[in-house]
Order: C-alpha cells, then structure tokens, then sequence
C-alpha cells in the first residue's frame, strides 16, 4: 500500500482549564499519556507516511520520553504558533512531500476510532474535504447575556464536529494559504475551507470520541475507554 497520507495531532495548548500544572495532552487516560493515544491509533495504518505532532516550543526539543513508544521513523515534532491555525499551518510545512492527503486531529480526542479515521481518508480521496462530526439530538436555545432565552434553535441539519478532519494537501494548504493573507482564524480547518467555497462533507463521527476539556472529561474518557470502538 502507497504511504501517501500525513497527519497533523494539534498539542500545543497550554490546557489550562483542566486546572492541572502538567499540560493536558501529556496526561494519562485510559493506560497511556493521551498524546500517545492518537499517534498510535494513526500510525497503525499502512497508509501513512508521517505523523506530525504540533507542541508548544520548549517540548520540541526536549519531548517527554514516552513519545517515542511509537514508529519514531513516522514521527516528526513541530512547534505550536500563536493560536490553532498557525500550528496546523507549521506543521503543514513540515509534512513530506509524499503525503497527498492530510489528517488533522486534536489531541485533545485521544479516543478516535479507526473507523472515523478511514472514513475521512476516503472521502479526502475523493477530493472533498471530510469532518467526522454527529447530528445535534439536544434542544438548542439562543440565550442572551442575562441568561432569558431569546429563540428555540431549528436544529434540523446542524452537526457537531469533531476531529479528524481530513483534506487534499493542496486544497488545504489553499486554504490556510488565504487565511493567512486575510488575517483569518477559525476554529476548526473545514471553516477555513467552507469560507473559500471548497466542497466539505460530513463523515459519520463517534460519541466516544469525547474531547477532553476539563476534569469532569478525564473520567468520562476513563469509561468510554472500556467500549472503545
């Protein structure tokens, strides 16, 4: 099989909401440091070429050690800018040439599925852009600043997205390319690419995939381990 595909694991917050001096993504979940979690996961495909972890500066050079407790020949380390579409834009960079499709993912996610990550590489293949995201079941309320309710949201079609997120190389690098020049910053790599009108499309996610925000998640994280898809 072509080793065509790279992947880019965002890590350079500070994760401060979590309330812990260690940063969040060197945390252990589930067994293991939650970093390490998804490097695995995305390095057990014959498919990719490189994984790329974005991390804040003083890490780059001096990573923890467990790092390493992967294929350190697909494992490359890039340093975290000043908020999330820089580091993704760094780490874009520092992938090899040979990757044509590129997979971005949070670490903060350390429960990704196999199944979510195949489904956006084939759609990338197809030349979309594919977020792995779930349909909205709650009631939504639009509340102003005083806490009174101003309208019942129609959540027909609304998704909520996740991580992965996986691209055409170029049609990413397009993408981060214009933000740049128009000073741009979005919260996740499909804004970038919706607001340019390249074609995004939505990929079954997982409710396992649960990102890690605070304490609270940790050990929601811990339970949905045991079911890990």
């Amino acid at each position: 099989m072509t080793r065509d595909v790279g992947v880019i694991i965002v890590a350079a917050g500070s994760g401060s909401r979590t309330g812990s001096k260690e940063l969040k993504q060197f945390r252990w979940v589930a067994g293991k440091p939650m970093l390490l979690h998804s490097i695995q996961t995305f390095q057990a495909r014959p498919d990719v070429a490189m994984v790329v972890c974005v991390l804040p500066r003083e890490y780059v050079g001096d990573p923890p050690p467990w790092i390493f407790q992967s294929d350190s020949d697909r494992l490359l380390l890039s340093v975290g800018g000043r908020h999330r579409g820089e580091s993704v834009a760094n780490g874009l960079e520092d992938l090899p040439s040979e990757c044509e499709i590129v997979v971005i993912h949070d670490a903060a996610r350390p429960l990704v599925s196999s199944d979510t990550i195949a489904r956006v590489i084939e759609e990338a293949r197809k030349g979309n852009g594919a977020v792995a995201a779930l349909p909205v079941l709650d009631t939504l309320k639009r509340v102003d600043s005083d806490g009174h309710v101003v309208v019942t949201v129609d959540r027909f079609g609304l998704w909520r997205a996740q991580t992965p997120q996986a691209f055409p190389r170029g049609v990413i690098e397009r993408a981060h390319r214009e933000a740049r020049e128009a000073d741009r910053v979005a919260t996740d790599d499909a804004a970038l690419c919706e607001h340019i009108g390249l074609p995004v499309v939505v990929v079954r996610g997982s409710e396992r995939a649960v990102k890690i925000t605070d304490e609270n998640d940790f050990a929601l994280a811990e339970a949905l381990s045991i079911f890990r898809e």
